[in-house]
């Protein structure tokens, strides 16, 4: 899934699209929400999705919208972004342009990867023609196991922050646990090389299996600055074919 990864100065920011690209998740696809750990599928050929989400830190709240069409049946294409109130801050906004293909599909009992790569803008931090703030690509890697009843996914990148001019080796594992035909249990780690590992679990449930998902999260950066931890809520809307 997609999708999608934030890269600021503010090690929060960076983190509302780690392994996503985010996102981001990115990158989101099948396994996105609430995965920050991208996987290796991508929407179906010939329609799009939707994955929205709310994650809230103790003086932090990030609203995300990150859609995804796939027009040609292996390149799928993510541009959407997220919206920032931290508390007595100024509110701020990111945007996310993202590309993604498969170099082998993954299929049941089987493995699967594929190439991602995209950019963030910060809106409104960097003002000028040039809003970029960081670019990136990462590599997903699925392997499916007991006729997809659990499904292993590993991520390993780089992200190039434009105001630093720093480069970030980045990483994700993570795991999906069917616990029922309709319920999903979500684990995972990731980060880079510059600061501790961030670790998150989660539940997602079918509303509608095959067309809409919701879901909710708990993380942490056990050893980090401050002790950071969230909450997120997200929605997931997949239908089969829409052009």
């Amino acid at each position: 899934m997609g999708l999608s990864r934030i890269w600021r100065m503010n090690f929060l920011s960076r983190l509302a699209l780690a392994c996503c690209g985010v996102v981001l998740a990115g990158a989101d696809a099948l396994a996105a929400r609430p995965f920050m750990t991208d996987d290796a599928r991508i929407t179906t050929a010939e329609s799009c999705q939707l994955e929205s989400w709310t994650r809230r830190y103790r003086d932090r709240t990030e609203n995300w919208a990150l859609p995804a069409c796939n027009p040609t049946g292996n390149f799928e294409i993510t541009a959407g972004g997220g919206h920032f109130h931290a508390d007595g801050l100024p509110h701020s906004s990111d945007q996310v342009l993202q590309g993604k293909t498969l170099l082998r599909d993954l299929t049941t009992n089987d493995w699967g990867w594929g190439l991602a790569f995209g950019v963030v803008r910060h809106v409104g931090t960097q003002p000028g023609p040039n809003q970029f703030g960081a670019q990136y690509a990462y590599a997903p890697f699925s392997v499916s196991m007991f006729d997809d009843r659990v499904v292993v996914h590993t991520n390993l990148g780089w992200t190039r922050e434009n105001r630093t001019h720093r480069n970030l080796a980045t990483w994700g594992v993570g795991v999906e646990y069917w616990m029922h035909p309709r319920l999903m249990l979500i684990a995972e780690a990731f980060g880079d090389n510059r600061q501790k590992p961030f670790v998150q679990t989660g539940l997602r449930f079918s509303l509608i299996p095959g067309l809409l998902q919701i879901d909710a999260t708990r993380g942490a950066q056990p050893n980090g600055i401050g002790q950071t931890t969230w909450t997120s809520f997200g929605l997931r809307y997949t239908p089969d074919r829409l052009f």
